[in-house]
Protein backbone atom coordinates (compact mmCIF):
# COMPACT_ATOMS: atom_id res chain seq x y z
CA UNK A 1 0.00 0.00 0.00
CA UNK A 2 2.62 2.76 -1.34
CA UNK A 3 2.01 6.37 0.26
CA UNK A 4 -0.44 8.91 -1.86
CA UNK A 5 2.98 10.95 -3.60
CA UNK A 6 5.96 8.34 -5.00
CA UNK A 7 9.43 9.79 -4.89
CA UNK A 8 10.09 9.86 -8.40
CA UNK A 9 6.76 12.03 -9.20
CA UNK A 10 7.45 15.28 -6.52
CA UNK A 11 9.92 14.15 -4.50
CA UNK A 12 8.79 17.43 -2.00
CA UNK A 13 5.41 16.04 -1.98
CA UNK A 14 6.12 12.93 -1.23
CA UNK A 15 8.24 13.81 2.12
CA UNK A 16 5.60 16.10 3.40
CA UNK A 17 3.67 12.66 2.70
CA UNK A 18 6.27 10.68 5.07
CA UNK A 19 5.96 13.45 7.45
CA UNK A 20 2.04 13.14 7.51
CA UNK A 21 1.52 9.94 7.23
CA UNK A 22 4.17 8.07 9.72
CA UNK A 23 2.53 11.07 12.14
CA UNK A 24 5.67 12.49 13.07
CA UNK A 25 4.96 16.21 13.18
CA UNK A 26 2.11 18.84 11.81
CA UNK A 27 2.32 22.90 11.35
CA UNK A 28 1.44 24.77 14.25
CA UNK A 29 -0.74 27.53 15.07
CA UNK A 30 1.96 29.55 14.79
CA UNK A 31 3.29 30.50 11.94
CA UNK A 32 6.60 28.89 10.60
CA UNK A 33 6.42 26.17 13.65
CA UNK A 34 5.88 22.60 13.81
CA UNK A 35 4.49 20.27 16.19
CA UNK A 36 6.48 17.86 16.64
CA UNK A 37 4.11 14.30 17.58
CA UNK A 38 5.20 11.61 20.16
CA UNK A 39 6.84 9.34 16.66
CA UNK A 40 8.93 12.21 15.89
CA UNK A 41 9.66 13.46 19.29
CA UNK A 42 10.51 9.74 20.32
CA UNK A 43 13.79 9.64 17.55
CA UNK A 44 14.49 12.62 18.77
CA UNK A 45 14.55 11.54 22.49
CA UNK A 46 16.95 8.01 21.16
CA UNK A 47 19.12 11.19 19.64
CA UNK A 48 19.41 12.56 22.72
CA UNK A 49 20.05 9.41 24.75
CA UNK A 50 22.69 8.06 22.74
CA UNK A 51 24.09 11.08 21.93
CA UNK A 52 24.52 12.39 26.00
CA UNK A 53 26.49 9.04 26.57
CA UNK A 54 29.28 10.23 23.91
CA UNK A 55 29.41 13.32 25.62
CA UNK A 56 29.51 12.03 29.46
CA UNK A 57 32.10 9.75 27.98
CA UNK A 58 34.17 13.05 26.51
CA UNK A 59 33.99 14.53 30.28
CA UNK A 60 30.79 17.07 28.90
CA UNK A 61 28.23 18.21 31.21
CA UNK A 62 24.66 19.21 30.70
CA UNK A 63 23.39 22.89 31.47
CA UNK A 64 21.18 25.16 30.99
CA UNK A 65 21.60 29.11 29.94
CA UNK A 66 18.43 31.63 29.55
CA UNK A 67 16.59 31.99 26.31
CA UNK A 68 16.32 35.45 26.53
CA UNK A 69 19.72 37.09 25.78
CA UNK A 70 20.31 40.76 26.20
CA UNK A 71 20.91 42.75 22.75
CA UNK A 72 24.17 44.25 24.02
CA UNK A 73 25.94 41.06 24.07
CA UNK A 74 25.48 40.16 20.66
CA UNK A 75 27.09 43.75 19.75
CA UNK A 76 30.46 42.79 21.43
CA UNK A 77 30.91 40.47 18.58
CA UNK A 78 30.00 42.26 15.36
CA UNK A 79 30.39 39.60 13.22
CA UNK A 80 28.58 37.27 15.01
CA UNK A 81 25.50 39.74 14.97
CA UNK A 82 26.04 40.71 11.01
CA UNK A 83 25.36 36.98 10.47
CA UNK A 84 22.34 36.19 12.53
CA UNK A 85 20.99 39.61 12.21
CA UNK A 86 18.23 38.72 9.78
CA UNK A 87 17.41 36.00 11.95
CA UNK A 88 16.74 37.49 15.13
CA UNK A 89 13.49 37.51 17.20
CA UNK A 90 13.33 40.56 19.39
CA UNK A 91 11.33 41.32 22.51
CA UNK A 92 11.17 45.26 22.80
CA UNK A 93 7.88 45.05 25.35
CA UNK A 94 7.20 43.65 28.38
CA UNK A 95 3.63 43.44 28.66
CA UNK A 96 0.71 44.31 27.04
CA UNK A 97 -2.22 47.28 28.33
CA UNK A 98 -5.67 48.02 26.99
CA UNK A 99 -5.90 51.32 24.76
CA UNK A 100 -9.17 51.92 23.56
CA UNK A 101 -10.36 49.07 24.11
CA UNK A 102 -7.34 47.17 22.05
CA UNK A 103 -4.52 45.31 23.40
CA UNK A 104 -1.12 47.06 23.10
CA UNK A 105 2.40 46.61 23.87
CA UNK A 106 3.38 48.30 26.40
CA UNK A 107 6.64 48.36 29.18
CA UNK A 108 8.97 49.43 27.03
CA UNK A 109 11.99 47.38 27.71
CA UNK A 110 15.65 49.58 28.08
CA UNK A 111 17.85 46.94 26.43
CA UNK A 112 16.18 44.42 24.15
CA UNK A 113 16.32 40.79 24.69
CA UNK A 114 17.05 38.09 21.46
CA UNK A 115 15.24 35.08 21.97
CA UNK A 116 18.25 32.72 21.54
CA UNK A 117 19.49 32.41 17.88
CA UNK A 118 22.26 30.38 19.71
CA UNK A 119 24.22 30.98 23.11
CA UNK A 120 27.84 31.77 22.56
CA UNK A 121 27.13 35.18 23.66
CA UNK A 122 25.49 34.27 26.93
CA UNK A 123 27.36 31.40 27.50
CA UNK A 124 30.98 33.08 27.28
CA UNK A 125 29.55 35.75 29.96
CA UNK A 126 28.77 32.45 32.30
CA UNK A 127 32.56 31.44 31.20
CA UNK A 128 33.75 35.02 32.54
CA UNK A 129 32.44 34.72 36.23
CA UNK A 130 33.60 30.85 35.97
CA UNK A 131 37.32 30.89 34.94
CA UNK A 132 39.83 32.75 36.73
CA UNK A 133 43.03 30.20 36.28
CA UNK A 134 44.25 27.43 34.04
CA UNK A 135 43.22 25.42 37.13
CA UNK A 136 39.65 25.97 35.61
CA UNK A 137 39.82 25.08 32.34
CA UNK A 138 38.47 23.19 30.19
CA UNK A 139 35.11 23.73 30.58
CA UNK A 140 32.96 21.26 28.82
CA UNK A 141 29.58 22.16 28.97
CA UNK A 142 26.67 21.01 26.89
CA UNK A 143 23.01 22.23 26.42
CA UNK A 144 19.69 20.93 25.01
CA UNK A 145 17.29 24.00 24.22
CA UNK A 146 14.97 25.24 21.56
CA UNK A 147 16.32 28.26 19.53
CA UNK A 148 14.59 30.68 17.09
CA UNK A 149 15.55 31.88 13.71
CA UNK A 150 13.29 34.05 11.76
CA UNK A 151 13.06 31.26 9.05
CA UNK A 152 11.27 32.71 5.92
CA UNK A 153 10.80 29.22 3.81
CA UNK A 154 10.12 26.68 6.68
CA UNK A 155 9.79 22.64 5.86
CA UNK A 156 8.85 20.11 8.60
CA UNK A 157 12.29 19.22 10.29
CA UNK A 158 14.89 21.03 7.91
CA UNK A 159 13.52 24.61 8.52
CA UNK A 160 11.19 25.84 11.24
CA UNK A 161 11.21 28.87 13.30
CA UNK A 162 11.43 27.30 16.33
CA UNK A 163 13.65 24.01 16.74
CA UNK A 164 15.07 21.68 18.97
CA UNK A 165 18.92 20.83 18.82
CA UNK A 166 22.06 20.41 21.31
CA UNK A 167 24.62 23.27 21.49
CA UNK A 168 28.14 22.24 22.95
CA UNK A 169 30.04 25.31 24.52
CA UNK A 170 34.19 24.46 26.04
CA UNK A 171 36.85 27.02 27.08
CA UNK A 172 40.44 25.93 26.85
CA UNK A 173 43.69 26.90 28.17
CA UNK A 174 45.35 26.53 24.87
CA UNK A 175 44.60 26.79 21.03
CA UNK A 176 46.19 23.10 20.28
CA UNK A 177 43.16 22.01 23.02
CA UNK A 178 40.59 23.96 21.27
CA UNK A 179 41.17 22.95 18.30
CA UNK A 180 41.70 18.69 19.05
CA UNK A 181 38.21 19.52 21.03
CA UNK A 182 36.89 20.78 17.95
CA UNK A 183 37.49 17.83 15.59
CA UNK A 184 36.81 15.38 18.72
CA UNK A 185 33.09 16.43 18.83
CA UNK A 186 32.97 16.19 15.11
CA UNK A 187 33.88 12.52 15.47
CA UNK A 188 31.03 12.02 17.79
CA UNK A 189 28.62 13.84 15.09
CA UNK A 190 29.86 11.49 12.82
CA UNK A 191 29.52 8.17 15.26
CA UNK A 192 26.06 9.80 15.63
CA UNK A 193 25.12 9.66 12.11
CA UNK A 194 26.62 6.46 10.48
CA UNK A 195 26.49 4.53 13.75
CA UNK A 196 22.56 5.26 14.88
CA UNK A 197 21.33 7.13 12.18
CA UNK A 198 22.83 5.16 9.45
CA UNK A 199 23.12 7.83 7.17
CA UNK A 200 27.06 8.06 5.96
CA UNK A 201 28.63 11.68 5.87
CA UNK A 202 31.98 13.63 4.42
CA UNK A 203 33.71 15.07 6.93
CA UNK A 204 35.64 18.63 6.30
CA UNK A 205 36.30 22.07 7.25
CA UNK A 206 33.64 24.89 5.45
CA UNK A 207 35.16 27.70 3.39
CA UNK A 208 36.19 30.83 4.67
CA UNK A 209 32.99 32.62 3.60
CA UNK A 210 30.77 30.30 4.55
CA UNK A 211 32.69 30.03 8.14
CA UNK A 212 29.89 30.48 11.61
CA UNK A 213 29.81 33.92 12.22
CA UNK A 214 32.84 34.92 14.46
CA UNK A 215 34.76 31.68 14.03
CA UNK A 216 38.12 30.91 12.80
CA UNK A 217 36.91 27.57 11.06
CA UNK A 218 33.94 25.66 11.33
CA UNK A 219 34.25 21.65 10.49
CA UNK A 220 31.33 19.85 8.92
CA UNK A 221 29.45 16.65 8.15
CA UNK A 222 27.64 16.24 4.83
CA UNK A 223 25.11 13.69 3.87
CA UNK A 224 23.67 13.11 0.50
CA UNK A 225 19.53 12.42 0.19
CA UNK A 226 18.12 10.77 -2.04
CA UNK A 227 17.38 13.53 -4.33
CA UNK A 228 21.31 14.21 -4.54
CA UNK A 229 20.97 17.12 -2.78
CA UNK A 230 23.37 17.88 0.49
CA UNK A 231 22.38 18.15 3.82
CA UNK A 232 24.56 19.67 6.44
CA UNK A 233 24.34 17.56 9.71
CA UNK A 234 25.98 19.08 11.84
CA UNK A 235 28.87 21.31 12.57
CA UNK A 236 31.72 22.13 15.07
CA UNK A 237 33.09 25.44 15.28
CA UNK A 238 36.73 26.55 16.53
CA UNK A 239 36.37 29.99 17.94
CA UNK A 240 39.71 30.73 18.81
CA UNK A 241 39.76 33.85 21.33
CA UNK A 242 37.53 36.03 19.78
CA UNK A 243 33.96 35.09 21.91
CA UNK A 244 36.70 35.10 24.75
CA UNK A 245 37.91 38.93 24.08
CA UNK A 246 34.68 40.20 23.53
CA UNK A 247 33.10 38.28 26.67
CA UNK A 248 36.41 38.58 28.81
CA UNK A 249 37.08 34.88 29.51
CA UNK A 250 40.32 35.50 30.86
CA UNK A 251 42.44 33.59 32.92
CA UNK A 252 46.12 33.19 34.84
CA UNK A 253 48.20 30.69 32.77
CA UNK A 254 50.65 28.59 33.96
CA UNK A 255 53.58 31.23 33.71
CA UNK A 256 51.12 33.55 36.03
CA UNK A 257 50.28 35.54 33.35
CA UNK A 258 46.14 36.85 32.12
CA UNK A 259 45.57 34.82 28.61
CA UNK A 260 42.20 35.10 26.62
CA UNK A 261 40.16 31.21 26.65
CA UNK A 262 40.34 29.51 23.58
CA UNK A 263 36.88 28.10 22.74
CA UNK A 264 34.80 26.06 20.67
CA UNK A 265 31.09 24.97 20.34
CA UNK A 266 29.14 22.76 18.20
CA UNK A 267 25.59 21.84 17.44
CA UNK A 268 23.04 19.50 15.55
CA UNK A 269 19.51 19.56 15.63
CA UNK A 270 15.89 18.61 14.61
CA UNK A 271 17.59 18.92 11.19
CA UNK A 272 18.87 15.08 11.53
CA UNK A 273 14.90 13.44 11.46
CA UNK A 274 14.69 15.45 8.04
CA UNK A 275 18.24 13.76 7.60
CA UNK A 276 16.88 10.75 8.37
CA UNK A 277 13.95 10.83 6.74
CA UNK A 278 15.63 11.77 3.05
CA UNK A 279 18.28 8.82 3.42
CA UNK A 280 15.29 6.07 4.30
CA UNK A 281 12.16 6.39 3.43
CA UNK A 282 10.48 5.05 0.86
CA UNK A 283 7.33 4.91 -0.87
CA UNK A 284 5.50 2.97 2.06
CA UNK A 285 6.70 5.59 4.40
CA UNK A 286 9.15 6.13 7.18
CA UNK A 287 11.58 3.75 7.62
CA UNK A 288 13.78 3.87 11.38
CA UNK A 289 17.00 2.18 11.96
CA UNK A 290 16.84 0.27 15.06
CA UNK A 291 19.28 2.07 17.20
CA UNK A 292 17.02 5.40 16.80
CA UNK A 293 13.65 3.55 16.81
CA UNK A 294 11.33 4.60 19.86
CA UNK A 295 10.16 0.88 19.66
CA UNK A 296 11.96 -1.81 17.64
CA UNK A 297 9.74 -4.87 17.94
CA UNK A 298 5.79 -3.68 17.43
CA UNK A 299 3.48 -6.87 18.14
CA UNK A 300 0.15 -6.71 16.59
CA UNK A 301 -2.48 -9.21 18.01
CA UNK A 302 -4.89 -10.54 15.47
CA UNK A 303 -8.56 -11.59 17.21
CA UNK A 304 -11.48 -11.68 14.86
CA UNK A 305 -13.31 -13.90 17.92
CA UNK A 306 -14.19 -12.02 21.84
CA UNK A 307 -12.95 -15.93 23.24
CA UNK A 308 -9.51 -15.44 21.41
CA UNK A 309 -8.58 -12.47 22.98
CA UNK A 310 -7.60 -13.82 26.55
CA UNK A 311 -5.09 -16.73 24.40
CA UNK A 312 -4.07 -14.01 21.81
CA UNK A 313 -2.83 -11.91 24.83
CA UNK A 314 -1.36 -14.21 27.59
CA UNK A 315 0.90 -15.73 24.53
CA UNK A 316 1.91 -12.09 23.63
CA UNK A 317 2.42 -11.31 27.11
CA UNK A 318 5.18 -14.47 27.23
CA UNK A 319 6.48 -13.19 23.98
CA UNK A 320 6.90 -9.95 25.36
CA UNK A 321 8.95 -10.97 28.25
CA UNK A 322 11.21 -12.86 26.51
CA UNK A 323 12.25 -11.09 24.56
CA UNK A 324 12.83 -8.39 26.60
CA UNK A 325 15.42 -10.86 28.14
CA UNK A 326 18.04 -9.21 25.44
CA UNK A 327 19.89 -6.18 25.10
CA UNK A 328 20.16 -5.61 21.44
CA UNK A 329 22.90 -2.71 20.72
CA UNK A 330 24.03 -3.04 24.51
CA UNK A 331 20.71 -1.55 25.83
CA UNK A 332 17.21 -3.08 26.74
CA UNK A 333 15.19 -3.85 23.82
CA UNK A 334 11.93 -1.88 23.41
CA UNK A 335 8.85 -3.16 22.32
CA UNK A 336 4.85 -2.00 21.89
CA UNK A 337 2.20 -3.87 22.32
CA UNK A 338 -0.44 -2.61 20.14
CA UNK A 339 -4.03 -3.42 21.59
CA UNK A 340 -6.09 -0.52 20.97
CA UNK A 341 -9.10 -1.68 19.50
CA UNK A 342 -8.53 -1.04 15.54
CA UNK A 343 -8.65 -3.99 12.68
CA UNK A 344 -5.29 -5.37 13.16
CA UNK A 345 -4.83 -4.93 9.43
CA UNK A 346 -5.10 -0.52 9.72
CA UNK A 347 -2.71 -0.88 12.65
CA UNK A 348 -0.39 -3.06 10.42
CA UNK A 349 -0.44 -0.37 8.07
CA UNK A 350 -0.10 2.18 10.19
CA UNK A 351 3.93 0.58 11.60
CA UNK A 352 4.22 0.08 8.50
CA UNK A 353 4.19 3.89 7.73
CA UNK A 354 5.98 5.10 10.86
CA UNK A 355 8.88 2.64 9.86
CA UNK A 356 8.98 0.59 13.28
CA UNK A 357 11.95 -1.71 12.03
CA UNK A 358 9.95 -5.19 13.09
CA UNK A 359 6.26 -6.24 12.73
CA UNK A 360 4.15 -9.01 14.16
CA UNK A 361 0.97 -10.20 14.12
CA UNK A 362 -0.24 -12.86 16.16
CA UNK A 363 -3.61 -15.23 16.04
CA UNK A 364 -5.08 -18.31 17.32
CA UNK A 365 -3.36 -20.03 14.06
CA UNK A 366 0.07 -18.86 14.85
CA UNK A 367 -0.34 -19.79 18.58
CA UNK A 368 -1.34 -23.43 17.56
CA UNK A 369 1.58 -24.02 15.79
CA UNK A 370 4.09 -21.56 18.33
CA UNK A 371 5.12 -19.26 15.57
CA UNK A 372 3.84 -15.41 14.93
CA UNK A 373 4.16 -13.62 11.52
CA UNK A 374 6.93 -11.59 10.87
CA UNK A 375 7.39 -8.30 8.98
CA UNK A 376 11.06 -6.41 8.56
CA UNK A 377 10.18 -2.89 7.48
CA UNK A 378 13.34 -3.03 5.30
CA UNK A 379 12.29 -5.85 3.03
CA UNK A 380 9.32 -4.16 1.64
CA UNK A 381 6.15 -6.61 0.66
CA UNK A 382 7.88 -9.50 2.64
CA UNK A 383 6.51 -11.74 5.47
CA UNK A 384 7.57 -14.41 7.37
CA UNK A 385 5.98 -17.20 9.83
CA UNK A 386 8.66 -17.80 11.82
CA UNK A 387 8.61 -20.13 15.21
CA UNK A 388 8.69 -18.32 18.47
CA UNK A 389 11.51 -19.50 19.93
CA UNK A 390 13.26 -18.90 16.83
CA UNK A 391 12.40 -15.25 16.58
CA UNK A 392 13.34 -14.70 20.06
CA UNK A 393 16.78 -16.02 19.78
CA UNK A 394 17.47 -13.82 16.78
CA UNK A 395 15.87 -10.97 17.81
CA UNK A 396 19.56 -8.91 18.41
CA UNK A 397 21.36 -10.29 15.18
CA UNK A 398 18.04 -9.72 13.03
CA UNK A 399 18.00 -5.83 14.81
CA UNK A 400 21.94 -5.64 14.04
CA UNK A 401 21.77 -6.95 10.70
CA UNK A 402 18.79 -4.08 9.54
CA UNK A 403 20.93 -1.40 10.84
CA UNK A 404 24.15 -2.48 8.93
CA UNK A 405 21.96 -3.06 5.71
CA UNK A 406 20.18 0.29 5.91
CA UNK A 407 24.19 1.98 6.71
CA UNK A 408 25.40 0.31 3.65
CA UNK A 409 22.12 0.78 1.69
CA UNK A 410 22.79 4.89 2.15
CA UNK A 411 26.42 4.29 1.86
CA UNK A 412 26.13 2.93 -1.87
CA UNK A 413 24.18 5.20 -2.74
CA UNK A 414 26.65 7.89 -2.02
CA UNK A 415 29.65 6.62 -3.39
CA UNK A 416 27.77 5.45 -6.29
CA UNK A 417 27.05 9.24 -6.72
CA UNK A 418 29.67 11.27 -5.95
CA UNK A 419 31.30 12.08 -9.62
CA UNK A 420 35.38 12.71 -9.70
CA UNK A 421 35.62 12.39 -13.54
CA UNK A 422 34.49 15.73 -14.45
CA UNK A 423 37.31 18.39 -14.64
CA UNK A 424 36.50 21.50 -16.32
CA UNK A 425 33.87 24.17 -16.19
CA UNK A 426 32.29 23.53 -18.95
CA UNK A 427 31.48 20.22 -18.05
CA UNK A 428 30.36 21.37 -14.72
CA UNK A 429 27.63 23.42 -15.86
CA UNK A 430 26.13 21.56 -18.12
CA UNK A 431 26.05 18.88 -15.28
CA UNK A 432 24.50 21.05 -12.83
CA UNK A 433 21.72 22.69 -15.45
CA UNK A 434 19.71 19.37 -15.09
CA UNK A 435 17.39 18.99 -12.46
CA UNK A 436 17.29 16.96 -9.55
CA UNK A 437 15.81 13.88 -9.75
CA UNK A 438 15.20 11.12 -6.89
CA UNK A 439 18.14 8.23 -7.32
CA UNK A 440 17.70 4.78 -7.86
CA UNK A 441 19.60 3.29 -4.98
CA UNK A 442 23.29 2.23 -5.91
CA UNK A 443 23.04 3.94 -9.12
CA UNK A 444 24.28 6.81 -10.31
CA UNK A 445 21.49 9.55 -10.42
CA UNK A 446 21.16 12.71 -12.64
CA UNK A 447 22.10 14.96 -10.58
CA UNK A 448 24.66 14.44 -7.18
CA UNK A 449 27.62 15.30 -5.96
CA UNK A 450 30.74 16.48 -7.87
CA UNK A 451 33.75 16.36 -6.02
CA UNK A 452 36.57 18.82 -8.14
CA UNK A 453 39.65 21.10 -7.60
CA UNK A 454 38.45 25.17 -6.23
CA UNK A 455 40.82 27.96 -6.85
CA UNK A 456 39.56 30.34 -3.37
CA UNK A 457 38.98 32.87 -5.75
CA UNK A 458 36.45 35.31 -4.54
CA UNK A 459 34.66 35.79 -7.61
CA UNK A 460 33.66 32.03 -7.33
CA UNK A 461 31.11 32.87 -4.99
CA UNK A 462 28.91 34.68 -7.55
CA UNK A 463 29.68 31.96 -9.71
CA UNK A 464 28.17 29.50 -7.76
CA UNK A 465 25.11 31.64 -6.54
CA UNK A 466 23.99 32.17 -10.34
CA UNK A 467 24.30 28.45 -10.38
CA UNK A 468 22.56 27.93 -7.35
CA UNK A 469 24.81 25.26 -5.86
CA UNK A 470 27.89 25.56 -3.32
CA UNK A 471 30.25 24.03 -1.59
CA UNK A 472 29.35 21.70 0.96
CA UNK A 473 32.72 21.52 2.43
CA UNK A 474 36.62 20.87 1.60
CA UNK A 475 36.94 16.89 2.50
CA UNK A 476 39.41 16.25 5.04
CA UNK A 477 40.88 13.44 2.72
CA UNK A 478 42.84 15.20 0.03
CA UNK A 479 44.26 13.84 -3.13
CA UNK A 480 47.57 16.50 -3.62
CA UNK A 481 46.65 16.43 -7.22
CA UNK A 482 46.55 19.55 -9.68
CA UNK A 483 43.80 20.45 -11.86
CA UNK A 484 41.38 23.12 -13.23
CA UNK A 485 38.92 24.83 -10.72
CA UNK A 486 35.58 23.85 -12.14
CA UNK A 487 34.68 27.41 -11.62
CA UNK A 488 37.28 29.47 -13.28
CA UNK A 489 39.15 27.07 -14.77
CA UNK A 490 42.29 28.19 -13.09
CA UNK A 491 44.99 25.61 -12.13
CA UNK A 492 43.86 24.69 -8.71
CA UNK A 493 44.75 21.88 -5.93
CA UNK A 494 42.24 21.98 -3.55
CA UNK A 495 39.52 19.29 -3.39
CA UNK A 496 35.51 20.39 -2.42
CA UNK A 497 32.19 19.24 -2.40
CA UNK A 498 29.71 20.65 -4.63
CA UNK A 499 26.08 20.14 -4.40
CA UNK A 500 22.86 21.55 -4.16
CA UNK A 501 21.42 21.89 -1.16
CA UNK A 502 18.55 21.99 1.96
Amino acid sequence: MSLKTKRIENYPAWYQCVVSEADMAENAASPGCMVIKPWGYGIWERIQSLMNEEFRETDHENAYFPLLIPFSFFKKEAEHVEGFAKEMAVVTHSKLQEVDGKLEPAGELEEPLIIRPTSETIIADSFAKWVKSYRDLPVLINQWANVVRWEMRPRLFLRTREFLWQEGHTAHASADEAETETKRMLEVYRKTCEEFLAMPVIEGVKPEYDKFPGAVDTYCIEAMMQDGKALQAGTSHYLGQNFAKSAGISFINKENKPEFAYTTSWGVSTRLIGGLIMTHADDEGMNVPPRIAPYQVILVPVIKKKEDEEKVMTYIRALSSELKSHTPFGEKIRIKVDARDKQSVDKFWEWTRKGAPIICEIGPRDIENNALMVKERLKVGQKEIVLKDEFVSSIEKRLADIQKEMFEKAKSRMENNIRNDITTPEEFKAYFANSNEWIEDGTQGKVAFVRGKWSGDEQTEEILKEMKIAIRCIPFNQTGTTGKCLLTGKEATLDVIYARSY
